[in-house]
């Protein structure tokens, strides 16, 4: 199948043609003209359908009506502004870029979505302003997010051919997030915390597991053990609103400095003043999405992105390693 080539995000309108080839005769009308534009999602597609934007020999047909091959298809769309935010010039650490894909390391503390209560000093402003045509996207090219004090790798879509496929991906369950956290008591081993996720229902802002949530799976092992604290390896098999940190406390291992779902600190007998130093001054949830691997929506290449873990996470970490070696040499 042969159409013209993708018309730039950021354009206001695009125009395209393209000609149902004679293999496709007898197919549904909708199934072919998703195969003909890919750079757009079935829904989108399904609207102009119906909106009559999208005509098949210049006429209006019904989304299931059979294409006979050799038609030609002729799509009108206009390329609405979708993010509305302005742009703003902050730093990103991008650990990979070309002209489908931005990967950027995001650092604790900063804001993925504008909010109520963050309206600017964001991702999406940091991202406008390094690339405006990304306001023609959904979320500004945002596929997947990171709570505000969690850090680590997110891939970001810069043209519709690329976010339509990343979204098809993580729905697919293709793409590979792997976390770190720092968890309260010494795990034995690993597991897989599978427990349906949805809204706490007395507290909007938490979630919590629940018998009627959506399914929610998360694999985690152990990457090191502490005396009283496990360094933890988690993979997100879905994706849903704060899962590791739900799972974590589900399981009686919560995150370190999680301030929703940590509950109170408890601090190991005997543990060394820089290990409580450490554990007193950790204020955020102590977890960091350390690696990212998908199918490039285009050239169909494995990507692989790390990001290395932040400097207060390392630090807390080095406590821990050095608690345990000390009370290891005291016991001998």
């Amino acid at each position: 199948m042969t159409s013209d080539p993708q018309t730039p995000a950021g354009s206001e309108s695009a125009t395209h043609q393209a000609t149902v080839p004679d293999t496709a005769a007898g197919r549904r009308f909708d199934a072919v003209i998703a195969e003909l534009f890919p750079q757009y999602s079935r829904s989108r597609l399904a609207a102009w359908i119906k909106s009559g934007d999208a005509l098949l020999d210049g006429q209006q047909v019904r989304p299931r009506d059979p294409v006979r091959g050799g038609e030609t298809v002729s799509l009108e769309v206009v390329l609405e502004v979708q993010t509305r935010s302005e742009p703003e010039d902050i730093a990103l650490d991008v650990l990979f870029e070309d002209e489908h894909l931005l990967v950027i390391d995001k650092p604790a503390g900063l804001v993925v979505h504008p909010g109520a209560g963050n309206p600017t000093g964001t991702l999406v402003n940091a991202l406008l302003h390094r690339d405006p045509g990304l306001n023609a996207l959904p979320r500004a090219g945002i596929v997947h997010r990171l709570d505000k004090d969690t850090s680590g790798v997110m891939v970001v879509a810069r043209t519709l051919v690329a976010h339509t496929a990343l979204v098809e991906q993580l729905s697919a369950r293709a793409v590979h997030r792997q976390y770190l956290a720092v968890v309260a008591g010494p795990l034995v081993a690993g597991g897989t915390a599978n427990a349906p996720i949805d809204r706490h229902p007395r507290d909007r802002i938490r979630m919590a597991v629940r018998d009627d949530g959506r399914e929610a799976v998360t694999h985690y092992r152990l990457r090191e053990r502490f005396r009283a604290h496990t360094l933890l390896e988690c993979r997100l098999e879905t994706g849903r609103t704060h899962q590791i940190r739900v799972h974590m406390q589900h399981i009686k291992h919560p995150i370190i400095g999680d301030p929703l779902y940590g509950g109170s600190l408890k601090l190991p007998k005997g543990a060394t003043p820089e290990l409580v130093e450490a554990l007193r001054g950790f204020k955020r949830q102590a977890l960091h999405a350390e690696t990212l691997e998908f199918v490039h929506p285009v050239t169909g290449e494995p990507v692989r992105c790390s990001a290395q873990v932040p400097e207060d996470m390392q630090a807390l970490v080095k406590a821990l390693q050095d608690d345990t070696r000390i009370a290891n040499e005291k016991a001998r």
